[in-house]
């Protein structure tokens, strides 16, 4: 495993191991930072829309008049 990869589980290791009040703090504290919370918003949606089913450029210019 890589070292980035390495260093990722050892911290979801130990946010695991957390009580769940402890995790609440960390993730609050995680949503007061503004580009960190884009971040995990953009995922979020990636995500939710990765089977959805893509259309051409094309259609989308039209879809656009």
């Amino acid at each position: 495993m890589r070292a980035q990869g390495a260093t990722a589980e050892v911290f979801l290791t130990a946010f695991k191991t957390l009580t769940k009040k402890e995790q609440d703090l960390f993730l609050s504290e995680v949503m007061k930072d503004r580009k960190l919370r884009e971040d995990l918003i953009d995922i979020d949606i990636a995500e939710s829309r990765a089977k959805d089913k893509g259309r051409s450029f094309k259609d989308f210019l039209k879809s656009q008049k």
